[in-house]
């Protein structure tokens, strides 16, 4: 097991505050959330850019540029265009120090000779320990939401459906409709039923029928969906900066 990592002192962070570190050489976001302690890696799955100015709400964190959703806790992806979810490191609080190294799923907070917030142990998604140091263990069994993925049979499906839906291009950018950021949700809502929540570019886009049609058909297509629900939906508002790199770099946008 590596060795801990110092981030940050117990009264550096206030709560709702967070700070960009580094583990190993690996970028790490420490997040204060009331009076816990959580740690991710700082890069969204979707695209492997920073998190660290994303909007913090309770648990969940939003990547600012393409409004991929992830549990801070468990690490979980819990919207699309993210799929995987990102890696959650255990943390400890000892003589007032919060410290972290990489382990097990979900995040940890152990205590240890420190009277400092976190020792209360409160929140959703963490261990406390009063021993020595050593990680306590968590048996979160909260669920991710729909059409995020964990590693589970059900990722694979969000997987494949969000490969599927790639195949789909917008005829007047010739760009697929993922990489172009018109994908917000994807969802199962049956053994054999699908939902998926997308945009347009504009809502007077001529293509709109076109692209909700092959969407359709392109998941009905896949082995085990027999019917394809596609809600077109204005909100929020798509814009540019929610393609990924791919689809910026083809259309000459940098």
């Amino acid at each position: 097991m590596s060795d801990w990592t110092t981030l940050a002192s117990t009264d550096e962070l206030q709560p709702g505050d967070r700070k960009a570190e580094f583990i190993n050489d690996e970028p790490v976001l420490l997040v204060r959330v009331d009076d816990n302690y959580l740690c991710i890696a700082d890069a969204c799955s979707h695209d492997g850019q920073p998190l660290g100015d994303g909007p913090i709400t309770g648990e969940d964190i939003t990547c600012s540029r393409h409004g991929a959703r992830f549990n801070l806790a468990t690490g979980d992806a819990l919207c699309m265009p993210a799929t995987e979810p990102i890696a959650t490191y255990v943390v400890r609080v000892t003589d007032g120090q919060v410290q972290a190294r990489p382990g097990g799923t979900g995040a940890t907070t152990t205590t240890s000779s420190d009277s400092s917030p976190a020792d209360t142990g409160t929140g959703t998604g963490t261990g406390t320990s009063t021993d020595t140091g050593t990680p306590a263990t968590t048996t979160d069994s909260a669920a991710p939401e729909a059409g995020s993925s964990s590693g589970t049979d059900d990722g694979v499906q969000a997987s494949a459906m969000l490969e599927a839906l790639r195949e789909v291009i917008d005829p007047e950018l010739m760009v697929n409709i993922v990489d172009l950021g018109l994908i917000y949700d994807v969802r199962q809502d049956g053994d054999d039923v699908v939902s998926v929540d997308m945009t347009l570019t504009s809502p007077a886009c001529p293509a709109g029928p076109q692209l909700v049609q092959q969407s359709k058909m392109a998941l009905e297509r896949l082995e085990g969906i027999t019917e394809a629900n596609i809600n077109l939906v204005m909100t929020p508002p798509w814009t540019p900066e929610r393609m990924t790199d791919d689809a910026r770099d083809k259309l000459g946008i940098f």
